[in-house]
């Protein structure tokens, strides 16, 4: 065991270390372990019928349509009617653009179910924005950058439907309803973090808006937020399911961006390219992860690693935290999905050894994650926001520090405390 580990460890690291694309990385040290591992007759063989059978789930249908709602919506005027209605609620506050930005980008990426796509559709207009208003632009680039990873937690969320693969079939709709108080949490440590910086350093006041003007803003924003409504409360209702809500929220988002006039037929083809190439890259990722978890787990590794981390200490706050600090690290170089699918049967059994539910596991798990999406060198989100703003990653890391430090505190507060993941779906009867 001992060889084949040490086989996929450092394969692994050298293939990303000569930039190596991350699932290509994760196929090739597999199919490398299995050579030592089985046979090197069997190894190809048997990559390709874990990858078949990892992606061989009517579950994971439902991510290339919330891949492609979110591309209709990223284009159909939806995120400037948010930006409005955010105003509406928090502009008047002191700073109230660094408050816009956080709660549009929010709504955005709950509806979205992208952490890229509420980066770019949010920041694109609020940085000029915030800039021409007197904040500093690497502030705002790294209040968009945070706060556009919120989105993955409050569904709909295509990480959490690859975690519930992941772990054996924990309920997608129970993991729904789970994100909703960590993802809110999030978004309040890091508008006090907001408002403490822009007291301090006196950026603007918002614009009061009129009733009549905060009303109108209101009701051009309600068909937008209804699509929150219609996925998760059919879901919730038990009328459809998971898989079934991505398809209506496709045929909603389209219908929306037709009715806001934003979106003529002539984009679909783009907008569909676009879909089927995210589409591909998530689901490579996904087909190869799966092959390697197995290899993980006909080694015995979790099992393993379980025995570990108990011998060292029997101490539930200790292990959690370890778990913590190995995920934020993991978070720095490798994307959520394969990380999800790789290190889920790695430490969920630890978890649940210790008394921690699956779900709660869940949130705690994506939640560590979505710090990885804002920090170099795989942070995607950190890149697209800092190609919005034109500024450089060395920028925008001093004023990342603090809101980083309110995601964590955010997280340990998830880790340790059940009920902010467990209330909400005990209330609803999961």
């Amino acid at each position: 065991m001992e060889l084949s580990i040490s086989v996929l460890v450092v394969s692994f690291v050298i293939l990303l270390a000569i930039n190596v694309p991350i699932a290509f990385s994760i196929g090739i040290s597999t199919i490398l372990t299995m050579l030592i591992t089985i046979s090197p007759d069997a190894a190809v063989t048997t990559v390709a019928e874990r990858m078949a059978s990892g992606l061989d789930s009517f579950a994971l249908l439902a991510i290339p349509f919330f891949i492609l709602s979110g591309q209709i919506m990223g284009r159909g005027g939806i995120a400037r009617r948010l930006i409005d209605l955010a105003k509406v609620i928090v502009g008047p506050l002191p700073g109230g653009l660094a408050y816009v930005n956080i709660v549009a980008a929010m709504f955005f990426g709950a509806i979205s179910g992208s952490a890229v796509a509420a980066t770019s559709a949010i920041g694109g207009f609020m940085i000029p924005r915030m800039e021409k208003e007197g904040f500093d632009k690497s502030f705002a680039a790294a209040v968009n950058v945070t706060s556009s990873t919120v989105g993955l937690l409050i569904p709909p969320s295509n990480i959490l439907i690859v975690y519930s693969l992941a772990s054996g079939g924990v309920s997608i709709a129970a993991l729904f309803i789970a994100g909703y108080v960590p993802g809110i949490l999030v978004g309040l440590m890091l508008m006090a973090i907001a408002w403490v910086i822009s007291v301090k350093r006196g950026y603007p006041v918002g614009q009061k808006s009129r009733l009549l003007e905060a009303l109108i803003i209101f009701l051009r924003a309600i068909p937008s937020l209804l699509l929150i409504v219609i996925v998760i409360g059919g879901i919730i209702a038990g009328i459809f399911t998971a898989t079934e809500a991505s398809a209506i929220a496709v045929i909603y988002s389209l219908f929306l961006a037709m009715i806001y006039k934003e979106l003529k037929w002539q984009d679909l083809p783009g907008i569909l390219l676009d879909a089927v190439n995210v589409t591909a890259i998530v689901m490579l990722l996904i087909g190869t992860s799966m092959a390697m978890s197995w290899i993980l787990s006909y080694e015995n590794i979790p099992q393993t690693i379980s025995l570990v981390l108990i011998s060292l200490t029997h101490s539930k706050i200790l292990i959690f935290l370890i778990i913590n600090l190995i995920l934020l690290a993991v978070g720095t170089f490798m994307d959520m999905t394969p990380a999800v699918l790789i290190f889920t049967p790695i430490f969920l059994p630890v978890a649940m050894k210790l008394g921690m539910h699956p779900i709660q596991f869940g949130i705690m798990m994506v939640l560590n994650l979505t710090i990885g999406l804002c920090t170099p060198p795989v942070g995607s989100v950190l890149f697209v926001g800092c190609a919005i703003a034109k500024i450089r990653i060395a920028d925008i890391i001093k004023p990342l520090i603090p809101l980083f430090l309110a995601m964590i505190i955010a997280l340990f507060l998830v880790t340790y405390i059940p009920a902010l993941s467990l209330w909400l779906p005990r209330v609803f009867g999961y």
